[in-house]
């Protein structure tokens, strides 16, 4: 397991690779979410992939985790397209260019399948797990799946959305109901508790670009749209959600059929982390998938 850094242009971006990157198989990119959550989270889906014997690599994008924040960075240099050009110098950085693929969870998805539309040479499949690829029916969704809790805990939400007030410590409890049960339904592992403590560290990036909360989204992301751009998507695509993911099925099926060469796998148990909620399933779908259309 080898850790390391890439230094360009806006600082250092921190990276680990799990297995063998010169064993023949074509590593994985695994992009965390957030906008800002860290690469902590996704460990085990590094963990889950490399134990079929293909490298994966995790990172930390640029404005968290161990790699350089930029808290007094302006509003408009945090863009889908800084984190593109990123995730280009770091397969070069790694010699990969040439030959690798992508997995990308949540924000990890909507940054893998903008960059996967404009056919990036090297790019050889793309997993994409709880992603919407807009984020209008992003906050559609998430309304719906608002209105089923219980109305005080709703009430809550408004009134501190309304306010200003969603640093409030009853604003954050509020959330956490339905984070419960459509972020991850089961204990957090310490891996998913350190994303959320170093985010809460500094929300610099997810404030800028997303918000105060998944479903509350007021940042840059608020228009970003890609729905008119999935049909230039060239390589094999695998779709992964939970039933009661925040990324809905009705999200899904909206990326389903823009999609040429696409499947997905809905995960019964699951809500928005079903590497974490249903491990040995993913374990087995996303390696059977990366088996069947890899090196």
């Amino acid at each position: 397991m080898t850790t390391a850094t890439m230094k360009w242009q806006h600082g250092e971006t921190w990276y680990r690779i799990v297995g063998d990157l010169t064993n023949g198989k074509t590593p994985v990119m695994v992009l965390h979410g957030g906008p800002g959550a860290g690469h902590n989270y996704t460990i085990a889906i590094a963990d889950l992939i490399a134990q079929s014997g293909r490298a994966a690599i995790l990172y930390d994008q640029l404005g968290c985790g161990n790699s350089t924040h930029l808290p007094d960075a302006p509003k408009e240099f945090w863009t889908p397209e800084l984190f593109m050009e990123e995730l280009i110098l770091l397969t070069q950085h790694l010699g990969i260019s040439d030959d690798y693929s992508i997995i990308g969870q949540s924000w990890g998805g909507m940054l893998g399948m903008q960059f996967a539309s404009h056919r990036p040479a090297g790019l050889r499949a793309l997993i994409v797990a709880d992603s919407p690829a807009g984020m209008k029916i992003w906050v559609s969704e998430a309304n719906k799946l608002r209105a089923q809790l219980p109305p005080e805990v709703e009430a809550t939400l408004k009134k501190h959305e309304a306010a200003g007030t969603t640093e409030d410590p009853e604003y954050v409890a509020a959330v956490d109901v339905f984070y419960e049960r459509h972020l991850c339904r089961v204990p957090m592992p310490p891996d998913v508790a350190e994303s959320f403590a170093q985010m809460a560290a500094d929300p610099t990036v997810y404030h800028t670009m997303n918000g105060p909360s998944e479903f509350h989204v007021v940042g840059s992301l608020k228009n970003w749209d890609i729905h008119d751009q999935l049909h230039k998507i060239d390589v094999p695509t695998l779709l992964v959600s939970g039933a009661y993911d925040e990324a809905t099925p009705t999200m899904v099926a909206e990326i389903q059929y823009r999609i040429p060469d696409v499947v997905w796998e809905l995960f019964p148990e699951s809500s928005h982390m079903p590497h974490i909620e249903e491990p040995a399933r993913f374990k087995r779908i996303v390696n059977a998938f990366l088996n069947a259309k890899l090196d």
